[in-house]
């Protein structure tokens, strides 16, 4: 089954996702064949929540600057 794009997760879907990677990585179970595949999926679903929140304090900052005018 492929991962769903990235892009097309909720911010709490790609948080919950996060969660269940390094829950998977902690375990004593991790098949160290799969590691790779976790670190590079952990990383994209990062960046994308990182640009997500960026963007958002962004706004917010814009918005309570118009506040102030």
């Amino acid at each position: 089954m492929e991962a769903t794009p990235v892009k097309n997760l909720s911010y709490k879907d790609a948080m919950a996702e996060l969660e269940q990677i390094l829950a998977k990585m902690q375990s004593d179970n991790c098949d160290i064949d799969s590691l790779a595949a976790y670190t590079r999926r952990a990383t994209e679903l990062i960046t994308e929540c990182r640009s997500r929140l960026t963007a958002t304090d962004e706004e917010l900052r814009t918005i309570l600057a118009q506040l102030d005018k």
